[in-house]
């Protein structure tokens, strides 16, 4: 008797290698796997504009870091003793403009020169639903009050349109780039349940066009895997909308099966006893047990660089 429905998952043609540089941009989904990636030693820069929900305002993050924009104070706005930006995610904020202004253009000259080298860009859209003010999309509201913005949903036309053009762009900008686009599985209930279906709905329809018409362009099933397979309280946060780490730990496996190379997978395989022993909290500092403990994790970290000269830091 089977409990679950098996999601079946091919090996992608175009991998993963972790001498690869990556770019991760998106909703909170996106986050979880760039953490992944980056605590693997991935060469990965994970939402250069902070987390990112509908597909337009990612699209806009995405022109910026290829044209490394350089924004001025006219970009930003001052709300509450506090400078912000339309385009960011709140922790860009701060009381002073031009350690707001530095933060947005460190993070996205950084983007903008690892785009420049990428062979993966990682995209994950979180909802259909947007606000606009003063008629632009804005990536978030910063708790301004609701008056001044007006929620729209954007369309399945609205969206490959844009991006369209900008994976247009994006291959000029660079032609060996892959794109990944996934749906994130994070349920939006503050929107309805019978609207996040709907905004889901036109996620996955524009996702797959884009995928039909571009080579370089492929679809990860993190929504299909959580929402069909695992389609079970037990593998969400209390809040029942949110992936647990245990159905994250779940999807990333199916993601390193399908997407990462054979050298990738060693290299992982041959790393997980050293992040074990690295997330171990050691509360015996100071003992003969513990100074063998780090002598032997030292040991094995050195080994390791040894097998993968490639990987900077352990």
């Amino acid at each position: 008797m089977d409990f679950i429905l098996p999601f079946p998952l091919k090996k992608f043609t175009h991998q993963v290698n972790i001498k690869q540089a990556i770019v991760l941009m998106g909703s909170c989904f996106a986050e979880e796997i760039g953490a992944k990636l980056e605590e693997r030693k991935f060469n990965a820069l994970t939402n250069p504009h902070g987390i990112l929900y509908n597909p337009i305002s990612i699209c806009n993050a995405l022109t910026d870091y290829i044209q490394d924009k350089k924004y001025t104070k006219e970009d930003i706005f001052l709300h509450e003793e506090l400078w912000r930006s339309f385009n960011h995610h709140g922790k860009f904020v701060s009381a002073d403009a031009n350690i707001c202004l530095e933060n947005i253009n460190h993070h996205v000259s950084q983007a903008h020169h690892q785009l420049k080298e990428a062979k993966w860009l990682l995209v994950t859209f979180g909802s259909s639903f947007a606000y606009t003010h003063n008629k632009q999309i804005v990536a978030n509201c910063h708790k301004l009050p609701s008056s001044q913005f007006e929620k729209i949903l954007i369309s399945k036309q609205q969206i490959t349109d844009a991006w369209q053009k900008q994976l247009a762009v994006l291959k000029e900008f660079n032609p060996q780039i892959n794109v990944l686009l996934t749906i994130s599985p994070v349920r939006y209930i503050r929107d309805g349940i019978i609207e996040n279906n709907r905004s889901k709905g036109i996620l996955l329809d524009a996702v797959h066009t884009l995928v039909e018409q571009n080579t370089n362009c492929f679809y990860f099933p993190a929504y299909e895997i959580v929402i069909d397979e695992l389609r079970d309280y037990r593998f969400f946060k209390e809040d029942l909308v949110h992936p647990n780490q245990l159905a994250i730990n779940y999807v990333w496996q199916r993601f390193s099966d399908a997407l990462c190379d054979e050298e990738t997978k060693n290299f992982m395989t041959d790393y997980e006893p050293i992040l074990k022993s690295l997330q171990h909290k050691d509360l015996q500092e100071g003992t003969i047990a513990s100074l063998k403990f780090k002598k032997h994790l030292e040991e094995k970290q050195t080994e390791l660089k040894n097998k993968y000269p490639f990987v900077k830091t352990l």
